[in-house]
């Protein structure tokens, strides 16, 4: 095995159960020479996986070509596939060898593989039933040996009831369909990560001190949904390490967007007995009210902010902002 193949193959990404059955999983697709979707959400890792699926399968020394369908404008896609011929379209001055023969011998990657026009995604179900294709202006037919990986975060199901994708293709890339674990379901691999990227990211920052996350942060970060999932746990983590005056990691940032001169919610319904609250004591009122039901809050829920905010019908970074606010008349 090469030091390349290595590299992809035997990475610990993470040790629980959940995450640990789809390696398994993935390392059995990869033996097979067939075709291979992978569906996750966002940020879940699905180009990581088609990579491992490559070095861990019989093709590990051909090409590895990946195709962003996201990126492409979908005029661009077949020939970006299949090449084309000098004189074929108006700018077309010379041959241009397409992804699959790139990929000859190999993997082609095609990421999002449902924005795919429908016209395309017919010329990639003639490669993968007859192993054949012509380039765009060109009547010549080429032989192909390629395996294809495809990855969406949609449900192409869905979109071949509605058209949008070819049934036979589906039916010949689908011969494994592996489920990317989304994050929140991974448990401690969220720590297991977060240590990771906070490791990595202190060293760029030219620090030889490995960051430690505090036992309260723990229990947030697995808490959180993370709807971007690896992708924004790592910009989280990295965000609180170079921010960090001290070792101790104690809080992070979820909403980088979060406004610090926003008002949260300065709509207080006063009862009657704040009628008689002197006009100028607005402030100080407000501040008393918000600790107080920051306090009960906090109370009920034995400490656990995401909870708390739930209580007080705030969203977790809403909570956040107005626990960082009072943070400090909190845990005197």
């Amino acid at each position: 095995m090469s030091a390349e193949q290595t590299r992809y193959a035997q990475v610990p990404l993470g040790e629980s159960e959940v995450f640990l059955n789809f390696q398994q999983t993935l390392s059995r697709a990869a033996k097979v020479n067939r075709s291979v979707l992978v569906v996750g959400e966002r940020g879940s890792g699905k180009e990581l996986a088609a990579i491992r699926l490559h070095y861990l399968s019989p093709r590990w020394q051909h090409a590895l070509v990946t195709v962003n369908c996201a990126a492409l404008p979908p005029s661009l896609i077949e020939t970006e596939l299949f090449g084309y011929e000098a004189g074929a379209f108006t700018g077309a001055t010379k041959t241009r060898k397409g992804r699959f023969e790139e990929a000859e011998g190999g993997t082609l990657f095609l990421d999002e593989i449902g924005l795919i026009p429908l016209e395309v995604q017919e010329k990639i179900l003639r490669v993968v039933e007859y192993g054949t294709f012509e380039r765009v202006g060109s009547s010549k037919t080429h032989e192909s040996d390629v395996r294809i990986v495809g990855a969406t975060n949609t449900n192409l199901l869905t979109l071949c009831a509605e058209g949008k994708f070819k049934e036979d293709l589906l039916d010949r890339l689908s011969f494994e369909v592996l489920f990317l674990p989304p994050l929140r379901a991974r448990g401690d691999d969220i720590i297991l990560l977060a240590e990771f990227f906070a490791a990595k990211m202190a060293l760029e920052c030219g620090s030889n001190d490995l960051p430690i996350l505090s036992p309260t942060l723990k229990e947030e970060l697995k808490a959180y949904p993370w709807p971007g999932n690896v992708r924004e746990l790592k910009n989280v983590i990295e965000r609180a390490v170079y921010r960090s005056a001290s070792r101790e990691i104690t809080e992070v940032t979820f909403n980088p967007f979060e406004n610090p001169f926003e008002a949260i919610d300065d709509s207080v319904e006063l009862s009657p007995a704040h009628h008689d609250v002197p006009l100028k004591r607005y402030a100080e009122t407000k501040q008393e009210l918000d600790l107080s039901f920051l306090r009960r809050a906090l109370e009920e829920t034995g400490g656990v902010q995401k909870e708390a905010a739930k209580l007080l019908g705030l969203t977790y970074d809403q909570f956040r902002g107005l626990y960082r606010k009072y943070k400090e008349v909190l845990e005197k």
